[in-house]
């Protein structure tokens, strides 16, 4: 029997992957679910499908101002914000040596800026109700370091930091770091070097179905007040990283 969740959920990169299974588990519990991601089509074709307790906005999480108006539309729409799942992340690996800048660039503006804007948009309302809950996706590449995933790597290195600086300084508010390994979905698409992108081809033997890292979200949001699941680890069974 699935879990009643009486809050208002936030979630981020919620038009395919990990975020998408998200707001098909969590709306199974009658959570009141916010959603964004840039591809509006998507975002508004599930929350069509789901009912009336999904609603959706187009956010870039690497802007600060748009994070902060995502917030106060889903305060807007259902009264008050609960949860704040930052899920929206990209992988552009490369060797270093190819020095694409760009992407390395454009990995810490979505990794990390992205959830630092979320935080930005939630914290203060969560200060001032005493309670609230951020769940940050990062990746297994949070606790390893991979030759071509160094950026990558450091990026979800810093997501772990600033999640457990985050419940360090918060006694009031709930954090979790969720870290998946391989999981079959999009990310990594926009990987332009052709070795790279045939090795995760590869990699993606064996791994998880996005299905998966929603039910380790959904259990974490799903404890009593009282109760803090700081981190999961979820990796595909024999996986070797």
């Amino acid at each position: 029997m699935t879990t009643s969740i009486n809050k208002t959920v936030l979630i981020t990169g919620a038009s395919s992957g990990i975020g998408e299974a998200t707001v098909r588990e969590l709306a199974a519990t009658g959570a009141r679910l916010f959603i964004g991601a840039r591809r509006t089509d998507r975002l508004e074709a599930l929350a069509e499908e789901l009912g009336d307790n999904v609603a959706w906005r187009a956010l870039d999480v690497t802007d600060a101002a748009a994070f902060a108006g995502f917030a106060d539309a889903a305060q807007d729409r259902f009264g008050q914000v609960d949860t704040l799942i930052n899920n929206a992340g990209i992988m552009p690996l490369s060797p270093m040596a190819a020095l694409k800048q760009d992407e390395w660039t454009r990995m810490i503006d979505v990794n990390i800026h992205g959830v630092l804007n979320g935080i930005a948009a939630v914290l203060p309302r969560f200060v001032a109700q005493g309670s609230g809950h951020v769940v940050n996706v990062a990746s297994i590449a949070a606790h390893v370091v991979l030759p071509s995933a160094a950026v990558y790597c450091a990026t979800k290195h810093a997501v772990r930091a600033i999640t457990e600086g985050l419940r360090q300084e918060h006694d009031e508010i709930r954090t979790t770091l969720i870290s998946p390994g391989v999981v079959a979905t999009e990310l990594g698409h926009d990987i332009t070097d052709p070795a790279i992108a045939d090795a995760l081809v590869g990699w993606r033997q064996k791994s998880l179905t996005p299905d998966a890292i929603a039910r380790a979200v959904r259990f974490a949001v799903e404890q009593p007040d009282g109760v803090d699941v700081n981190e999961i680890i979820v990796r595909p069974t024999a996986a070797n990283m």
